[in-house]
């Protein structure tokens, strides 16, 4: 990811809308959907600045992997579980750990081997053990955005869940999310090619507009899981062995 766009994104990551709603709805699929075991062993491969930790660390006992140095020194500087230097396919760490669930949230579209890193990742799930994965969908919206955080690739349900099983995995639900913001958002990727405009603006809106979007994207922890959501800005997949 561009050092830019990374540092002023992890300086929000508290406060911003899409990352307070997205750990909500992370949250509800944990509990309602995948429900793991009282004192589970949670694996976050890919944690970033651990935003996520805390949240995590609700359900069971965390460990994390992050490849960016400073990244990394700010996950552990949280205090949250065990964090370490890691990278996937083939970095994952931490002995021969097995973990009740692993999530990998972002993650994927940044990686180029993604068959390889799920089948990876299914390796260290624990018998009945679970792998929730999120990422941002429908390719026809590739833009500035993807380029400027360096992804490799947007997916469709299908394609998610076609290099699930390639890995060896089941797929037990997919689905879409951020979809009750999604007019918006293509509004706003059409008019930015209209215009040719080519920043992508990654910092807070102003608090009104914020706190809108954190409202309106949070409303969906509720319906996720319950109602198939017909299209969305992103997608996840709970997966087993």
């Amino acid at each position: 990811m561009d050092r830019s766009a990374y540092a002023s994104l992890s300086a929000q990551e508290g406060s911003h809308w899409w990352f307070v709603a997205r750990r909500a709805i992370v949250d509800a699929l944990i509990r309602t959907r995948i429900a793991p075991r009282a004192n589970a062993r949670i694996l976050e491969a890919g944690c970033g600045t651990g935003g996520n930790l805390a949240m995590l660390a609700r359900h069971g006992t965390v460990d994390a992997l992050e490849y960016d140095g400073e990244s990394l020194a700010l996950a552990m500087s949280r205090g949250v579980g065990t964090v370490a230097v890691g990278a996937l396919p083939d970095q994952i760490g931490f002995g021969d750990n097995c973990y009740d669930l692993i999530v990998l949230l972002d993650v994927l579209e940044h990686v180029e081997q993604d068959r390889a890193s799920l089948a990876a990742l299914r390796e260290r799930l624990a018998v009945g053990g679970s792998l929730l994965l999120t990422v941002p969908a429908a390719p026809w919206l590739w833009s500035d955005h993807d380029i400027l955080h360096h992804h490799k690739r947007r997916y469709t349900l299908g394609s998610l869940s076609a290099v699930a099983r390639s890995a060896g995995l089941e797929v037990k639900e997919v689905g879409y999310f951020n979809s009750l913001l999604f007019p918006v958002a293509v509004l706003a990727r059409f008019a930015q090619r209209l215009t040719g405009r080519t920043t992508v603006a990654d910092s807070r809106p102003v608090r009104p507009i914020n706190a809108l979007f954190r409202h309106i994207f949070c409303m969906e922890r509720h319906l996720i899981g319950r109602i198939s959501l017909p299209v969305g800005l992103s997608a996840y997949a709970i997966l087993s062995a």
